[in-house]
């Protein structure tokens, strides 16, 4: 899933997987997991450069964009703050703190500037929080809408492993959509700066010129037709959604300056749009002259979805209207079952907008899931914080989707996925991909290893990814190893460095499982050892050698090793400074 958040989540995750690691010696009072979002919405919002830091940009986060994006304002309110003082300390020590940024002392006085104003707009979302619950709980017994995934999670975590597709597909369906292409023709005809009124966004006239722009037709009715033509503000919304229009001076909108460029060539940038339209799936939702009745109907077009997905993907469309049709009564007794009778055709709004958006087709009386729809569910339930397996196809996953993935699967799982992926490649080739992957992020120890033991199993076929390999100072201890073990003419053999950078990236590793899980694994191999390699572990230039050893210094049990691995922090950090 190409997706801008979820690129820049993974440019951010090994730093703040070294954040987390540092703050456990150095700011154990605060919560590393508040800093996540904070770091997230900065590279998004603010500065591509992970260590540029600005007085400005600061606050804007803290006071403009966290409350828009923070999940728990009470844990906010009590932590975010010191969590991200901690974070900018980290950084600051660490030498990631760039020098454009502001200082540190700066940085953290702007902290201390905006701590009040920040605490007041959490609370502020707590009120309103527990308002809409209280009022939930009122209007629907607590039941949610037609559109809750939740009542659906332990249906969704037992589906089967659902592949999606590559990006190049998505994409080339995705310039397909309709709707984007009427929400780009509009924010068009808008141009540059069209003002607009209090009571109605347009005039009658203009109204009129908006509907054939887009191609809908105008309503017979005696009134204004503002009111009678709820698909066009719709379109209005998406262009909003999409970024296509943007508020102007005064009481004005414009176009985007590249909304005439849709479709656009990139395919990421075509994803990144239709992402940002997919909450548009709401739209389709039926409107009825009763807003009480259309509140009944509420989440329509995401019920419709989530039990396209349930089902494998298809639905006859007569059951699926007659369990929707139960739904509802269910979920509003006293209004359920008249909202859908007045509604005459509910679920014909939703299927148009979702087949305007790319995400579901109709052949007969069947409606199906398209690819693109699949992708965009799969996105919603997500949303949701509810767990589905969802893969990229074996055949469009790169080598580092496939070690990242693999991470985080049990062993049977992660090797069925492996022998699949290497199915699909000559041995020679699955090797070299496999260890370019690994050598992308210095940083990244546990994609390193699993590379490693993968490419290990490949034997002689490995040899050439493995020569090559030898010129990547993080690789090079497992090439040396692995060209040894296979007797390779003239390949260098493994160096102590070597056998101490593999150790360093096994500990970094544990570190990374917790604090017990760290600990352990220093005791099984005895302190004396860790002693000896203390002496000389110190020297290696690996990207976590100072975190590892200042947690040594916190945890260990012995007090000499303790002791013995702050001297070799000491000596690591003069060595770094030189």
């Amino acid at each position: 899933m190409t997706d801008r958040i979820e690129v820049a989540a993974t440019e951010l995750r090994p730093l703040l997987e070294e954040f987390i690691m540092w703050a456990r010696a150095n700011a154990p009072d605060s919560d590393p997991e508040l800093v996540g979002p904070a770091a997230l919405w900065h590279r998004l919002a603010f500065s591509q450069d992970l260590g540029t830091w600005k007085r400005t940009d600061l606050r804007n986060l803290l006071l403009d964009r966290m409350p828009k994006v923070v999940e728990d304002p009470d844990a906010a309110a009590d932590g975010m703050l010191p969590a991200v003082d901690a974070y900018l300390t980290f950084l600051s020590q660490t030498g990631r703190l760039t020098k454009g940024s502001d200082s540190l002392a700066d940085l953290q006085a702007e902290l201390d500037d905006v701590e009040d104003e920040f605490v007041d707009l959490m609370e502020e979302l707590l009120d309103d929080s527990e308002g809409d619950e209280e009022a939930g709980e009122e209007e629907t017994g607590d039941l949610g809408d037609l559109g809750d995934f939740e009542p659906f999670a332990d249906e969704l975590a037992e589906l089967d492993t659902i592949r999606l597709r590559p990006d190049s597909e998505l994409a080339a369906a995705a310039r397909q959509a309709p709707l984007i292409a009427k929400a780009r023709d509009l924010a068009l005809w808008v141009g540059s700066g069209r003002s607009v009124g209090e009571e109605t966004l347009l005039t009658d006239a203009e109204v009129e010129e908006a509907l054939a722009t887009v191609g809908l037709p105008k309503p017979d009715v005696d009134g204004p037709i503002a009111e009678a033509v709820p698909q066009l503000w719709n379109i209005w919304n998406l262009a909003v959604d999409l970024e296509f229009l943007e508020p102007g001076e005064g009481s004005t909108v414009a176009v985007q300056d590249d909304t005439a460029e849709w479709p656009f060539d990139d395919d990421e940038d075509v994803l990144d749009a239709w992402m940002l339209g997919l909450h548009s799936v709401d739209y389709g939702d039926p409107e009825l002259p009763d807003d009480d009745l259309t509140m009944a109907l509420t989440g329509l077009t995401r019920g419709v979805l989530v039990r396209l997905l349930l089902a494998g993907g298809s639905r006859d469309l007569d059951e699926l209207t007659q369990e929707l049709a139960e739904a509802a009564a269910e979920l509003d007794e006293e209004l359920g079952a008249d909202a859908w009778e007045a509604a005459g055709d509910p679920l014909a709004p939703a299927i148009d907008w979702l087949v305007g958006y790319g995400m579901v087709e109709v052949q007969g009386r069947t409606l199906s899931l398209t690819p693109l729809g699949t992708e965009g569910v799969v996105h919603l339930v997500d949303d949701a914080d509810i767990e589905v397996d969802a893969r990229p196809a074996i055949e469009s996953m790169s080598a580092h989707e496939l070690l990242a993935l693999s991470a985080e699967l049990p062993e049977e799982e992660a090797d069925a996925e492996f022998a699949a992926w290497m199915r699909l490649r000559e041995p020679a080739r699955a090797a070299e991909e496999l260890l370019e992957a690994a050598a992308e992020d210095e940083n990244d120890a546990l994609i390193r290893v699993q590379a490693a033991s993968v490419v290990g199993t490949l034997d002689e076929a490995a040899i050439p990814a493995w020569q090559a390999a030898l010129k990547q100072p993080s690789l090079r201890p497992y090439a040396a190893t692995h060209l040894s073990q296979l007797g390779v003419e003239g390949a260098p053999e493994p160096t102590p460095d070597d056998t101490h950078w593999l150790i360093l990236d096994m500990w970094t590793i544990s570190a990374g499982l917790g604090r017990s899980e760290f600990v352990t694994s220093l005791q099984d191999i005895g302190p004396d050892m860790v002693n000896d390699l203390l002496e000389v572990i110190w020297k290696i230039p690996h990207a976590h050698v100072e975190e590892l050893l200042d947690l040594i210094s916190q945890v260990h049990p012995d007090k000499q090793v303790a002791k013995a691995a702050r001297r070799a922090l000491y000596k690591a950090r003069s060595a770094s400074a030189v």
